[in-house]
Protein backbone atom coordinates (compact mmCIF):
# COMPACT_ATOMS: atom_id res chain seq x y z
CA UNK A 1 0.00 0.00 0.00
CA UNK A 2 2.82 2.37 0.91
CA UNK A 3 4.53 1.61 -2.42
CA UNK A 4 1.38 2.58 -4.29
CA UNK A 5 1.19 5.83 -2.32
CA UNK A 6 4.82 6.56 -3.14
CA UNK A 7 4.16 5.93 -6.84
CA UNK A 8 1.13 8.21 -6.78
CA UNK A 9 3.13 10.92 -5.01
CA UNK A 10 5.97 10.62 -7.52
CA UNK A 11 3.53 10.76 -10.44
CA UNK A 12 1.80 13.77 -8.92
CA UNK A 13 5.15 15.53 -8.42
CA UNK A 14 6.26 14.69 -11.97
CA UNK A 15 3.00 16.01 -13.40
CA UNK A 16 3.36 19.20 -11.35
CA UNK A 17 6.89 19.76 -12.70
CA UNK A 18 5.72 19.10 -16.23
CA UNK A 19 2.80 21.50 -15.85
CA UNK A 20 5.05 24.17 -14.34
CA UNK A 21 7.63 23.98 -17.14
CA UNK A 22 4.88 23.84 -19.77
CA UNK A 23 3.24 27.00 -18.42
CA UNK A 24 6.58 28.83 -18.15
CA UNK A 25 7.49 27.68 -21.67
CA UNK A 26 4.17 29.16 -22.79
CA UNK A 27 4.82 32.49 -21.04
CA UNK A 28 8.29 32.79 -22.54
CA UNK A 29 6.97 31.98 -25.98
CA UNK A 30 4.10 34.45 -25.68
CA UNK A 31 5.95 37.42 -24.19
CA UNK A 32 9.62 36.88 -25.13
CA UNK A 33 8.92 35.21 -28.47
CA UNK A 34 8.65 38.53 -30.36
CA UNK A 35 12.05 39.64 -29.03
CA UNK A 36 13.64 36.34 -30.03
CA UNK A 37 11.98 36.64 -33.45
CA UNK A 38 13.37 40.14 -34.01
CA UNK A 39 16.84 39.11 -32.79
CA UNK A 40 16.84 36.11 -35.14
CA UNK A 41 15.60 38.10 -38.14
CA UNK A 42 18.00 41.03 -37.66
CA UNK A 43 20.78 38.49 -37.07
CA UNK A 44 20.03 37.00 -40.48
CA UNK A 45 20.19 40.48 -42.01
CA UNK A 46 23.62 40.99 -40.45
CA UNK A 47 24.93 37.60 -41.57
CA UNK A 48 24.22 38.28 -45.25
CA UNK A 49 25.72 41.79 -45.28
CA UNK A 50 29.41 41.05 -46.09
CA UNK A 51 28.70 40.47 -49.77
CA UNK A 52 26.32 43.43 -49.87
CA UNK A 53 28.94 45.63 -48.25
CA UNK A 54 31.58 44.54 -50.77
CA UNK A 55 29.22 45.44 -53.61
CA UNK A 56 28.03 48.75 -52.12
CA UNK A 57 31.54 50.01 -51.36
CA UNK A 58 33.44 48.35 -54.19
CA UNK A 59 34.89 51.64 -55.42
CA UNK A 60 36.19 52.40 -51.93
CA UNK A 61 37.57 48.97 -51.05
CA UNK A 62 39.29 48.15 -54.32
CA UNK A 63 41.53 49.74 -56.94
CA UNK A 64 42.49 48.94 -60.50
CA UNK A 65 46.06 50.14 -60.00
CA UNK A 66 48.93 47.69 -60.18
CA UNK A 67 52.56 48.11 -59.34
CA UNK A 68 54.84 48.57 -56.37
CA UNK A 69 53.22 49.77 -53.13
CA UNK A 70 54.29 53.10 -51.71
CA UNK A 71 55.56 53.06 -48.11
CA UNK A 72 53.06 53.29 -45.26
CA UNK A 73 54.64 56.62 -44.33
CA UNK A 74 53.75 57.99 -47.77
CA UNK A 75 50.23 56.52 -47.61
CA UNK A 76 49.63 58.12 -44.21
CA UNK A 77 50.84 61.47 -45.51
CA UNK A 78 48.45 61.14 -48.46
CA UNK A 79 45.56 60.41 -46.11
CA UNK A 80 46.36 63.37 -43.86
CA UNK A 81 46.52 65.70 -46.83
CA UNK A 82 42.87 64.88 -47.51
CA UNK A 83 41.65 65.73 -43.99
CA UNK A 84 39.74 68.95 -43.43
CA UNK A 85 40.76 69.02 -39.77
CA UNK A 86 43.46 67.51 -37.61
CA UNK A 87 42.49 64.08 -36.31
CA UNK A 88 44.38 61.58 -34.18
CA UNK A 89 45.82 58.67 -36.14
CA UNK A 90 45.18 55.47 -34.17
CA UNK A 91 45.63 52.57 -36.61
CA UNK A 92 46.72 51.54 -40.10
CA UNK A 93 45.57 48.47 -41.99
CA UNK A 94 47.83 47.83 -44.99
CA UNK A 95 46.18 46.64 -48.21
CA UNK A 96 45.76 42.87 -47.73
CA UNK A 97 46.14 41.93 -51.40
CA UNK A 98 46.87 43.47 -54.78
CA UNK A 99 43.80 45.47 -55.78
CA UNK A 100 42.80 46.36 -52.20
CA UNK A 101 43.07 49.77 -50.56
CA UNK A 102 44.91 50.68 -47.38
CA UNK A 103 42.91 51.96 -44.41
CA UNK A 104 44.37 54.90 -42.52
CA UNK A 105 42.19 55.18 -39.43
CA UNK A 106 41.59 58.25 -37.28
CA UNK A 107 39.61 59.00 -34.14
CA UNK A 108 36.67 61.18 -35.08
CA UNK A 109 33.79 62.08 -32.72
CA UNK A 110 31.72 63.14 -35.73
CA UNK A 111 31.86 59.63 -37.23
CA UNK A 112 28.58 58.60 -35.60
CA UNK A 113 28.19 55.21 -33.97
CA UNK A 114 31.78 54.11 -34.55
CA UNK A 115 33.77 57.12 -33.37
CA UNK A 116 36.41 56.18 -35.96
CA UNK A 117 37.00 57.18 -39.57
CA UNK A 118 39.07 55.52 -42.27
CA UNK A 119 40.57 57.13 -45.33
CA UNK A 120 40.98 54.50 -48.04
CA UNK A 121 44.21 55.07 -49.96
CA UNK A 122 45.33 53.46 -53.20
CA UNK A 123 48.70 51.97 -52.11
CA UNK A 124 50.13 52.36 -55.62
CA UNK A 125 48.98 55.84 -56.70
CA UNK A 126 48.25 57.33 -53.24
CA UNK A 127 44.86 58.46 -54.54
CA UNK A 128 42.02 58.85 -52.04
CA UNK A 129 39.39 56.20 -52.78
CA UNK A 130 37.00 56.92 -49.93
CA UNK A 131 36.40 58.51 -46.54
CA UNK A 132 33.99 56.55 -44.33
CA UNK A 133 33.25 55.72 -40.68
CA UNK A 134 34.48 52.25 -39.75
CA UNK A 135 33.57 50.02 -36.82
CA UNK A 136 34.85 46.92 -35.08
CA UNK A 137 37.74 44.56 -35.61
CA UNK A 138 36.71 43.72 -39.17
CA UNK A 139 36.26 47.42 -39.95
CA UNK A 140 32.66 47.19 -41.10
CA UNK A 141 31.30 50.20 -42.97
CA UNK A 142 28.16 52.35 -42.40
CA UNK A 143 25.56 50.03 -43.97
CA UNK A 144 26.69 46.97 -42.05
CA UNK A 145 27.23 48.98 -38.87
CA UNK A 146 23.58 50.07 -38.97
CA UNK A 147 22.42 46.46 -39.34
CA UNK A 148 24.73 45.46 -36.49
CA UNK A 149 23.24 48.05 -34.16
CA UNK A 150 19.74 47.11 -35.30
CA UNK A 151 20.45 43.54 -34.21
CA UNK A 152 22.07 44.51 -30.92
CA UNK A 153 19.85 47.35 -29.71
CA UNK A 154 17.22 48.21 -32.35
CA UNK A 155 19.01 51.56 -32.83
CA UNK A 156 17.71 52.64 -29.41
CA UNK A 157 21.06 53.18 -27.72
CA UNK A 158 22.08 51.45 -24.50
CA UNK A 159 18.45 50.98 -23.48
CA UNK A 160 17.87 48.87 -26.58
CA UNK A 161 20.42 46.32 -25.42
CA UNK A 162 17.87 44.99 -22.94
CA UNK A 163 15.82 43.56 -25.80
CA UNK A 164 18.66 41.36 -27.07
CA UNK A 165 19.68 40.36 -23.55
CA UNK A 166 16.08 39.37 -22.79
CA UNK A 167 16.00 37.20 -25.91
CA UNK A 168 19.35 35.53 -25.18
CA UNK A 169 18.52 35.03 -21.49
CA UNK A 170 15.41 32.98 -22.22
CA UNK A 171 16.40 31.26 -25.46
CA UNK A 172 18.30 28.45 -23.75
CA UNK A 173 15.40 27.88 -21.36
CA UNK A 174 12.88 27.57 -24.17
CA UNK A 175 15.17 24.98 -25.76
CA UNK A 176 15.49 22.88 -22.60
CA UNK A 177 11.83 23.42 -21.72
CA UNK A 178 10.70 22.30 -25.14
CA UNK A 179 12.95 19.23 -24.95
CA UNK A 180 11.58 18.37 -21.50
CA UNK A 181 7.98 18.70 -22.69
CA UNK A 182 8.74 16.56 -25.73
CA UNK A 183 10.37 13.80 -23.68
CA UNK A 184 7.57 13.80 -21.11
CA UNK A 185 5.05 13.51 -23.94
CA UNK A 186 6.20 9.92 -24.45
CA UNK A 187 3.69 7.89 -26.39
CA UNK A 188 1.56 10.97 -26.96
CA UNK A 189 4.27 12.36 -29.22
CA UNK A 190 4.33 9.12 -31.19
CA UNK A 191 0.60 9.47 -31.72
CA UNK A 192 1.10 13.05 -32.89
CA UNK A 193 3.42 11.84 -35.62
CA UNK A 194 0.59 9.76 -37.04
CA UNK A 195 -2.11 12.39 -36.51
CA UNK A 196 -3.28 14.56 -39.39
CA UNK A 197 -5.34 17.10 -37.45
CA UNK A 198 -4.44 20.74 -38.07
CA UNK A 199 -3.45 21.55 -34.48
CA UNK A 200 -1.42 18.42 -33.91
CA UNK A 201 0.27 18.95 -37.26
CA UNK A 202 1.46 22.43 -36.24
CA UNK A 203 2.44 21.20 -32.80
CA UNK A 204 4.37 18.33 -34.33
CA UNK A 205 6.25 20.62 -36.71
CA UNK A 206 6.98 23.10 -33.92
CA UNK A 207 8.40 20.36 -31.71
CA UNK A 208 10.37 18.62 -34.45
CA UNK A 209 11.95 21.85 -35.61
CA UNK A 210 12.82 22.69 -32.00
CA UNK A 211 14.62 19.35 -31.67
CA UNK A 212 16.57 19.98 -34.88
CA UNK A 213 17.58 23.46 -33.75
CA UNK A 214 18.27 22.48 -30.11
CA UNK A 215 22.09 22.66 -30.18
CA UNK A 216 21.99 25.84 -32.22
CA UNK A 217 19.59 27.47 -29.76
CA UNK A 218 21.97 26.77 -26.88
CA UNK A 219 24.97 27.98 -28.87
CA UNK A 220 23.37 31.25 -29.99
CA UNK A 221 22.01 31.91 -26.50
CA UNK A 222 25.37 31.31 -24.78
CA UNK A 223 27.45 33.33 -27.24
CA UNK A 224 24.83 36.09 -27.39
CA UNK A 225 24.85 36.48 -23.61
CA UNK A 226 28.58 37.23 -23.66
CA UNK A 227 27.76 40.52 -25.45
CA UNK A 228 24.95 41.47 -23.09
CA UNK A 229 25.24 44.30 -20.57
CA UNK A 230 24.40 42.58 -17.28
CA UNK A 231 24.80 38.87 -17.92
CA UNK A 232 27.87 39.55 -20.06
CA UNK A 233 29.53 41.35 -17.13
CA UNK A 234 28.83 38.39 -14.86
CA UNK A 235 30.21 35.97 -17.45
CA UNK A 236 33.36 38.08 -17.69
CA UNK A 237 33.88 37.91 -13.94
CA UNK A 238 33.41 34.14 -13.94
CA UNK A 239 35.94 33.79 -16.73
CA UNK A 240 38.47 35.84 -14.78
CA UNK A 241 37.91 33.72 -11.69
CA UNK A 242 38.35 30.47 -13.63
CA UNK A 243 41.33 31.78 -15.59
CA UNK A 244 39.53 31.63 -18.94
CA UNK A 245 40.73 35.06 -20.05
CA UNK A 246 42.19 35.22 -23.55
CA UNK A 247 45.99 35.69 -23.49
CA UNK A 248 47.17 39.13 -24.58
CA UNK A 249 50.39 41.03 -25.13
CA UNK A 250 51.80 43.58 -22.73
CA UNK A 251 51.95 47.02 -24.35
CA UNK A 252 53.66 48.61 -21.40
CA UNK A 253 57.35 49.25 -21.50
CA UNK A 254 57.20 48.81 -17.71
CA UNK A 255 55.50 45.34 -17.75
CA UNK A 256 51.82 46.35 -17.38
CA UNK A 257 49.45 43.96 -19.16
CA UNK A 258 46.41 45.00 -21.16
CA UNK A 259 43.48 42.58 -21.56
CA UNK A 260 42.31 41.37 -24.93
CA UNK A 261 38.64 41.81 -25.84
CA UNK A 262 37.15 39.08 -28.04
CA UNK A 263 34.08 41.25 -28.65
CA UNK A 264 35.94 44.10 -30.31
CA UNK A 265 33.88 43.42 -33.44
CA UNK A 266 30.76 44.65 -31.64
CA UNK A 267 32.40 47.19 -29.35
CA UNK A 268 31.80 50.90 -29.68
CA UNK A 269 34.84 52.71 -31.12
CA UNK A 270 33.72 55.93 -29.46
CA UNK A 271 35.73 54.84 -26.44
CA UNK A 272 38.80 55.92 -28.40
CA UNK A 273 37.57 59.48 -28.52
CA UNK A 274 38.51 60.13 -24.92
CA UNK A 275 41.89 58.43 -25.11
CA UNK A 276 44.99 60.66 -24.87
CA UNK A 277 46.74 61.52 -28.10
CA UNK A 278 50.13 59.99 -28.73
CA UNK A 279 52.72 62.59 -27.71
CA UNK A 280 55.01 61.56 -30.58
CA UNK A 281 53.43 60.51 -33.87
CA UNK A 282 56.52 58.78 -35.34
CA UNK A 283 54.72 58.09 -38.60
CA UNK A 284 58.00 57.08 -40.21
CA UNK A 285 58.16 54.08 -37.85
CA UNK A 286 55.12 52.29 -39.32
CA UNK A 287 57.17 50.58 -42.04
CA UNK A 288 59.89 49.55 -39.59
CA UNK A 289 57.38 48.19 -37.07
CA UNK A 290 55.62 46.25 -39.83
CA UNK A 291 58.93 44.73 -40.94
CA UNK A 292 59.77 43.69 -37.37
CA UNK A 293 56.32 42.13 -36.93
CA UNK A 294 56.61 40.23 -40.21
CA UNK A 295 60.00 38.90 -39.16
CA UNK A 296 58.44 37.81 -35.86
CA UNK A 297 55.85 35.66 -37.62
CA UNK A 298 52.89 38.01 -38.07
CA UNK A 299 52.23 36.69 -41.56
CA UNK A 300 48.46 37.14 -42.11
CA UNK A 301 47.43 39.33 -45.03
CA UNK A 302 44.94 41.15 -42.81
CA UNK A 303 46.61 42.99 -39.97
CA UNK A 304 46.45 46.22 -38.02
CA UNK A 305 49.25 48.45 -36.72
CA UNK A 306 48.60 50.75 -33.77
CA UNK A 307 51.09 53.38 -32.60
CA UNK A 308 51.56 53.89 -28.85
CA UNK A 309 49.20 56.26 -27.04
CA UNK A 310 51.99 57.47 -24.77
CA UNK A 311 55.76 57.36 -24.53
CA UNK A 312 55.71 54.41 -22.09
CA UNK A 313 53.73 52.15 -24.41
CA UNK A 314 54.82 49.82 -27.20
CA UNK A 315 53.55 49.60 -30.75
CA UNK A 316 50.85 46.97 -31.27
CA UNK A 317 50.60 44.78 -34.38
CA UNK A 318 47.86 42.18 -34.62
CA UNK A 319 46.41 39.80 -37.18
CA UNK A 320 42.67 40.33 -37.73
CA UNK A 321 41.67 37.38 -39.90
CA UNK A 322 38.89 35.60 -37.97
CA UNK A 323 38.12 33.06 -40.70
CA UNK A 324 39.45 29.49 -40.80
CA UNK A 325 42.27 28.96 -40.03
CA UNK A 326 42.06 31.67 -37.41
CA UNK A 327 44.90 34.21 -37.57
CA UNK A 328 44.85 36.47 -34.51
CA UNK A 329 48.49 36.46 -33.37
CA UNK A 330 49.81 39.75 -32.02
CA UNK A 331 53.10 41.33 -30.94
CA UNK A 332 54.26 44.42 -29.06
CA UNK A 333 57.26 46.25 -30.52
CA UNK A 334 59.53 48.52 -28.48
CA UNK A 335 60.16 51.62 -30.66
CA UNK A 336 63.46 52.35 -28.89
CA UNK A 337 65.25 49.29 -30.24
CA UNK A 338 62.70 47.72 -32.62
CA UNK A 339 62.52 44.53 -30.59
CA UNK A 340 59.46 42.38 -29.94
CA UNK A 341 58.93 42.56 -26.19
CA UNK A 342 55.70 40.59 -25.90
CA UNK A 343 53.64 38.30 -28.10
CA UNK A 344 50.42 36.31 -28.06
CA UNK A 345 50.06 33.38 -30.46
CA UNK A 346 46.71 31.73 -31.10
CA UNK A 347 48.39 28.34 -31.37
CA UNK A 348 49.43 28.59 -27.70
CA UNK A 349 46.01 29.71 -26.42
CA UNK A 350 44.38 27.40 -23.86
CA UNK A 351 41.63 25.22 -25.31
CA UNK A 352 38.89 27.25 -23.59
CA UNK A 353 40.22 30.52 -25.02
CA UNK A 354 40.25 29.00 -28.50
CA UNK A 355 36.70 27.72 -28.13
CA UNK A 356 35.54 31.16 -26.98
CA UNK A 357 37.25 32.80 -29.98
CA UNK A 358 35.73 30.31 -32.41
CA UNK A 359 32.31 30.51 -30.77
CA UNK A 360 32.14 34.29 -31.09
CA UNK A 361 33.34 34.23 -34.69
CA UNK A 362 30.89 31.46 -35.60
CA UNK A 363 28.05 33.47 -34.01
CA UNK A 364 28.99 36.36 -36.30
CA UNK A 365 29.14 34.16 -39.39
CA UNK A 366 32.81 34.77 -40.20
CA UNK A 367 34.58 31.62 -38.99
CA UNK A 368 33.90 29.38 -41.99
CA UNK A 369 33.05 32.06 -44.51
CA UNK A 370 30.07 31.45 -46.80
CA UNK A 371 29.32 28.04 -45.25
CA UNK A 372 28.99 29.72 -41.84
CA UNK A 373 26.71 32.38 -43.36
CA UNK A 374 24.45 29.81 -45.01
CA UNK A 375 24.15 27.74 -41.83
CA UNK A 376 23.28 30.73 -39.64
CA UNK A 377 20.84 32.10 -42.21
CA UNK A 378 18.96 28.80 -42.37
CA UNK A 379 19.04 28.56 -38.58
CA UNK A 380 17.72 32.11 -38.07
CA UNK A 381 14.89 31.71 -40.58
CA UNK A 382 13.97 28.31 -39.11
CA UNK A 383 13.83 29.85 -35.64
CA UNK A 384 11.50 32.58 -36.93
CA UNK A 385 9.30 29.92 -38.52
CA UNK A 386 9.20 27.90 -35.29
CA UNK A 387 8.06 30.99 -33.37
CA UNK A 388 5.31 31.65 -35.93
CA UNK A 389 4.10 28.05 -35.58
CA UNK A 390 4.16 28.46 -31.81
CA UNK A 391 1.87 31.49 -32.05
CA UNK A 392 -0.46 29.63 -34.38
CA UNK A 393 -0.69 26.83 -31.83
CA UNK A 394 -1.49 29.30 -29.08
CA UNK A 395 -4.16 31.02 -31.19
CA UNK A 396 -5.87 27.73 -31.97
CA UNK A 397 -5.84 26.66 -28.31
CA UNK A 398 -6.59 30.04 -26.76
CA UNK A 399 -9.24 29.90 -24.01
CA UNK A 400 -12.79 30.60 -25.08
CA UNK A 401 -14.39 33.90 -24.06
CA UNK A 402 -14.88 34.05 -20.30
CA UNK A 403 -12.37 31.24 -19.65
CA UNK A 404 -8.85 31.47 -18.29
CA UNK A 405 -6.08 28.88 -18.68
CA UNK A 406 -4.52 27.40 -15.56
CA UNK A 407 -2.01 29.90 -14.18
CA UNK A 408 1.69 29.32 -13.60
CA UNK A 409 1.44 29.88 -9.83
CA UNK A 410 -1.24 27.23 -9.58
CA UNK A 411 1.12 24.73 -11.20
CA UNK A 412 3.93 25.77 -8.83
CA UNK A 413 1.59 25.37 -5.87
CA UNK A 414 1.13 21.68 -6.74
CA UNK A 415 4.84 20.98 -6.27
CA UNK A 416 5.89 19.14 -3.10
CA UNK A 417 7.74 21.25 -0.47
CA UNK A 418 11.15 20.10 -1.69
CA UNK A 419 10.20 20.92 -5.26
CA UNK A 420 9.11 24.42 -4.27
CA UNK A 421 12.36 25.01 -2.39
CA UNK A 422 14.52 23.78 -5.27
CA UNK A 423 12.61 25.87 -7.81
CA UNK A 424 13.01 28.99 -5.65
CA UNK A 425 16.75 28.44 -5.25
CA UNK A 426 17.17 27.88 -9.00
CA UNK A 427 15.12 31.00 -9.79
CA UNK A 428 17.18 33.13 -7.38
CA UNK A 429 20.51 31.86 -8.74
CA UNK A 430 19.45 32.39 -12.35
CA UNK A 431 18.16 35.87 -11.53
CA UNK A 432 21.49 36.76 -9.94
CA UNK A 433 23.45 35.50 -12.97
CA UNK A 434 20.97 36.75 -15.59
CA UNK A 435 19.37 39.90 -14.12
CA UNK A 436 17.17 40.67 -17.13
CA UNK A 437 15.80 37.15 -16.95
CA UNK A 438 15.07 37.64 -13.24
CA UNK A 439 13.22 40.92 -13.77
CA UNK A 440 11.15 39.46 -16.61
CA UNK A 441 10.31 36.43 -14.44
CA UNK A 442 8.92 38.78 -11.79
CA UNK A 443 6.79 40.42 -14.48
CA UNK A 444 5.51 36.99 -15.56
CA UNK A 445 4.57 36.16 -11.97
CA UNK A 446 2.76 39.47 -11.48
CA UNK A 447 0.73 38.87 -14.64
CA UNK A 448 0.08 35.31 -13.55
CA UNK A 449 -1.04 36.38 -10.07
CA UNK A 450 -3.56 38.74 -11.65
CA UNK A 451 -4.81 35.94 -13.90
CA UNK A 452 -5.17 33.57 -10.93
CA UNK A 453 -7.14 36.24 -9.13
CA UNK A 454 -9.41 36.55 -12.15
CA UNK A 455 -9.85 32.79 -12.22
CA UNK A 456 -10.86 32.77 -8.55
CA UNK A 457 -13.70 35.25 -9.15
Amino acid sequence: MSNQNNIKTADSSSNAVRLLITRLHFYVGLFVGPFIFVAALTGVFYIVTPQLESALYKEVLTTQSSGEYKTLTEQIAAAKSNLNEELTLFAVRPAPEQGDTTRIMFLDPSAGLSGARALFIDPVTLALKGNLPVYGTSGILPFRTTIDYLHRQLLLGEFGRYYSELAASWLWFTAFGGLFIWIKGGKQNQAKFASRTVFLSKRRRHGQLGLILFIGLLFVSATGLTWSKWAGGNIGEVRKTLGWVTPSVSLSLTSETLPMDEHAEHKHHSSHVNEPKAPITNEHLFDQVLAVARAAGIDANKLEIKPPKSADKAWFVREIDRSWPTQVDSVAVDPRNMKVISRSDFASFPVVAKLIRWGIDAHMGILFGVANQILLTVFGLALCLMIIWGYKMWWMRRPAAGQTAKPLLQAWNKLPPKGKLVSLIVAILLSACLPVMGVSLIVFLLIDAWRWQQLAK
